[in-house]
């Protein structure tokens, strides 16, 4: 078991995937970690994530609950204090870097920030695996859709985390740098299907920016299920992109609002917004290779890909959310089963749905 007694370190892990991720993990299986590290920033987050698992009954998830209370530990700190990020990395065996300025308008308004936590924040994790006596050996970095072809400052930011993590396998060998990319989490913070909830419980209307919009769909769990394939089967400079569905965003809307008598908004595309995302361009698609429900970007650089060359890639287009839509039945059935609408196709009317981690059934593509 891959991470069976190893110390495991999440950055970021109060956000929307980190918890998710850290339940996770705690659940043993890819292996039982000795020792899962929860770092963020947030104290107060921190403070409601140790209480609202140690408050579990423990026989409604036995397994989650002794592993909060026995293995998980909780570190105030900041990615882009390095002497932080160095004292964390001393002693940790696997790294997984959620922490993220991830909300697209407000990296716009505020980049250097974005960059100092999504550029400068990797570079510190990176510098302190290669000056660590006792190098971990894996790390494992969260990216995103929009970090492929990037229009605006938040894409940006994660494309050069990306090339950051994957530099990293040159300057310390005995550490795998991987990366994840994926598209939007349903039920992440600042998620569409939230808003869209929260908009049709106060009356309306439910705002879109742009008909024409599309964007990939999954679960939090189908984002740690490829966070997993990668801990299992990446090799260095590997970044593993699940093969999901996209939808339309007005489908969502409309499927959503059903019979009720609410209106749709438009109100123009917002700063640094995508009118359709993408998760492999045409220009990765020449050193893309298919693994099971994954696509997998062999790295860039030369010395990463002696052994890797795509005889036959996995993609002769780029991936794009607008190639792959799914009907409004197929939509529809997804939301079902995320419980975002009951068995009849109704919006449920319960106020702790937009906290609820959902998952989502997978179609693959």
């Amino acid at each position: 078991m891959l991470l069976e007694n190893k110390h495991v370190v999440v950055t970021g892990g109060t956000g929307s995937l980190g918890r998710t991720l850290v339940r996770r993990l705690m659940t043993g299986e890819i292996g039982l970690p000795s020792r899962v590290t929860v770092f963020s920033r947030d104290e107060a987050k921190q403070y409601e994530m140790r209480m609202s698992w140690l408050h579990l009954a423990e026989a409604t998830d036995d397994v989650v609950y002794r592993c909060a209370r026995d293995l998980v530990q909780f570190k105030i700190g900041d990615v882009r204090d390095y002497a932080t990020v160095k004292q964390l990395v001393s002693d940790a065996d696997v790294i997984f870097n959620t922490a993220a300025l991830k909300q697209v308008p407000t990296c716009e308004y505020y980049p250097y920030e974005a960059v100092r936590t999504n550029v400068t924040g990797v570079h510190n994790i990176v510098r302190a695996v290669c000056e660590s006596p006792s190098k971990p050996s894996l790390v494992v970095g969260i990216s995103t859709d929009k970090a492929c072809k990037p229009i605006n400052v938040m894409g940006m930011t994660k494309a050069l985390q990306e090339r950051i993590f994957i530099q990293g396998n040159l300057y310390a060998p005995n550490t795998r740098f991987v990366c994840v990319r994926y598209g939007n989490v349903l039920a992440s913070r600042g998620s569409v299907i939230p808003l869209f909830l929260d908009q049709i419980r106060r009356g309306g209307p439910v705002t879109i920016t742009m008909k024409e919009m599309t964007r990939f769909l999954l679960s939090l769990d189908q984002a740690v299920d490829t966070v997993f394939a990668a801990v299992r089967s990446a090799e260095p400079g590997d970044t593993y992109i699940p093969r999901v569905p996209s939808a339309n965003v007005v489908d969502i809307a409309k499927l959503l609002i059903g019979d009720s008598n609410i209106p749709i908004q438009y109100t123009g595309i917002r700063p640094g917004e995508k009118i359709h995302e993408t998760l492999v361009s045409e220009e990765e698609c020449f050193r893309t290779d298919q693994v099971g429900d994954y696509y997998v970007i062999r790295p860039m650089l030369p010395e990463l890909r002696l052994q890797k060359a795509v005889e036959k890639p996995a993609l002769d287009r780029e991936f794009s959310s607008a190639y792959h839509c799914v009907d409004a039945n197929e939509l529809k059935a997804m939301l079902i089963s995320g419980g975002f609408l009951d068995k009849d196709g109704v919006a449920r009317d319960d106020s702790k749905l937009l906290g609820k981690l959902t998952a989502i059934n997978s179609l693959s593509y």
